[in-house]
């Protein structure tokens, strides 16, 4: 298989997909080299607010706006670590720009902007992440185990959840229901 950048792709797991962990999700891919990848599942919330992970962290939350919002599944590598995928990229202590403004940030000093109102316009977080090693993700693309688009902003950050996988869906003009759980090789 010739090299790939999956990076700012959606990664669609097959119907077939039997891991738990990504059956029927939608990851966000941050970061794709020749040393593995990294993403973020962006339509699995979890049961925890925004406010309930910011009362845990012990961290003020001014914004109301912010409070109900849930918090996501982001993969199964770090999950007892926060991930805030974001636009604009701003100048945060620990953060992977992706592209087209979009950039992922794991230190602190975010959330404590997203509690006083100063963050990035759009976010989502997540707990954990979803990573590959060098030729991972290739051999399972292989595997027909997902389909892959290039992503769009608007899928990510603007779409209620239960939306975000049918608007990636659509960008390869084809639903979900209509694809095979069996896969072939010519």
């Amino acid at each position: 298989m010739r090299a790939v950048n999956l990076t700012h792709h959606f990664l669609i797991a097959m119907p077939a997909m039997v891991d738990p962990y990504f059956a029927r999700t939608l990851t966000y891919v941050c970061e794709h080299n020749d040393q593995g990848a990294l993403g973020v599942v962006i339509n699995r919330p979890i049961e925890l607010t925004v406010a309930e992970l910011f009362e845990r962290l012990e961290l003020e939350l001014d914004v109301a706006d912010l409070r109900k919002l849930p918090v996501f599944f982001g993969g199964p590598v770090q999950t007892d670590r926060g991930f805030v995928l974001h636009n604009p990229v701003g100048e945060w202590n620990s953060t992977l720009p992706v592209r087209d403004g979009i950039a992922l940030t794991t230190s602190r000093d975010i959330l404590e902007a997203v509690g006083k109102g100063s963050g990035p316009g759009k976010l989502m977080i997540t707990l954990g992440y979803a990573g590959w090693a060098a030729g991972q993700l290739e051999h399972e693309m292989q595997q027909n185990a997902w389909l892959t688009v290039e992503a769009q902003e608007h899928i990510i950050f603007d779409l209620p959840v239960e939306e975000r996988m049918a608007a990636a869906m659509e960008l390869l003009g084809v639903s979900y229901a209509s694809l095979s759980d069996e896969a072939g090789h010519a």
